[in-house]
């Protein structure tokens, strides 16, 4: 994915936002922290450099879902927005569902596949890991 900028906002709209992607990657969480965040049994991310996030309207609200990771929603309607971790200062998962034009994501693979429940097993091709991209622990193997 070359480098644009995206925009997205929530559900009531009075939370804007706009970031830039680069050449980072956007995943599918089937994490059970994201799967309760958001009511969904599959979160899709896209990560993006964090110096470029910005609200353009709206306050959002935090939420420390679990050490050292902080949530963002809006304060209004609630819809998640954001996810950092702390350990990684220079990047922040964007909610791929709340960008005004989520046809532009690619996505690379799923993550956090131990937490899924047993009927969620995607056929989709891409590459599967038992919990973070990082650890390399293939699932789909």
């Amino acid at each position: 994915m070359s480098s644009k900028v995206l925009q997205g906002r929530c559900l009531c709209g009075s939370v804007r936002y706009q970031c830039e992607s680069s050449t980072t990657h956007a995943c599918y969480c089937h994490c059970e922290s994201c799967r309760r965040a958001s009511g969904a049994h599959i979160v899709a991310w896209l990560t993006v450099p964090r110096e470029t996030f910005r609200v353009i309207s709206g306050t959002l609200r935090e939420y420390a879902s679990s050490p050292p990771v902080l949530r963002q929603f809006c304060e209004r309607c609630g819809s998640p927005l954001t996810y950092w971790n702390k350990n990684t200062v220079d990047t922040i998962d964007v909610t791929v569902g709340t960008l005004d034009r989520p046809e532009l994501i690619e996505f690379t693979d799923h993550i956090w596949m131990e937490d899924a429940p047993p009927w969620d097993r995607p056929r989709d091709g891409l590459p599967q890991f038992r919990t973070s991209r990082a650890a390399g622990l293939r699932f789909d193997t």
